[in-house]
């Protein structure tokens, strides 16, 4: 997946004519923007990471998979705001504070809760500790509870360990800077 987070629509065209179909972005107002500059454009649009609850109105109607649920909060605006949408849950495997994802003990309800609600849970999605031998652990971790839970994706890896996330079963990968480059200041 083709992470276009502040860049602009020329990076996105040469994305899709390189023959890229899935695009990620992680600002809200971004992904509408984008999405309205490219309303032909047959591509996947994935909003990545934390989810407001109230942005999710503008998002549902443009958004092809919520990648980043954590919450049953998040579930139910999605499923009031697009019934049968697309979701993957974020497990969250740093340990660092703050950060975004459920715990892995809260997973597998949280996968059941959004199927209750009708929503179509891809897989899981996951962000890495940095240090290698632990990205590989989680990636492992992650993909382990994706076989548990019956769901056939993973979303995990990004530019800096995304040959570790294939190796322990990544089928889906986000890519910016290593696509694009350095990114600018967010708009």
């Amino acid at each position: 997946m083709a992470v276009t987070k502040t860049f602009g629509s020329e990076v996105v065209q040469a994305a899709f004519d390189a023959g890229l179909r899935d695009f990620g972005e992680n600002y809200a107002a971004e992904l509408v923007r984008k999405t309205a500059m490219f309303p032909d454009l047959p591509v996947r649009w994935h909003f990545l990471g934390a989810i407001q609850t109230n942005k999710v109105g503008r998002l549902a109607p443009v958004t092809t998979c919520f990648q980043g649920l954590a919450r049953v909060r998040e579930a139910e605006a999605i499923a009031r705001r697009r019934p049968g949408a697309a979701v993957m849950v974020q497990v969250d495997l740093t340990g660092i504070p703050g950060r975004n994802g459920a715990a892995s003990r809260d997973v597998p309800q949280l996968v059941e809760q959004a199927r209750q609600m009708g929503l179509d849970v891809w897989g899981l999605m996951t962000v890495a500790p940095i240090e290698p031998e632990s990205a590989r652990r989680a990636f492992r971790r992650v993909r382990e509870m994706a076989d548990d839970l019956g769901l056939p994706e993973r979303s995990m890896g990004m530019s800096d360990d995304l040959e570790i996330a294939v190796e322990e079963g990544s089928t889906m990968v986000r890519v910016g800077r290593a696509l694009f480059g350095g990114r600018t200041a967010a708009t």
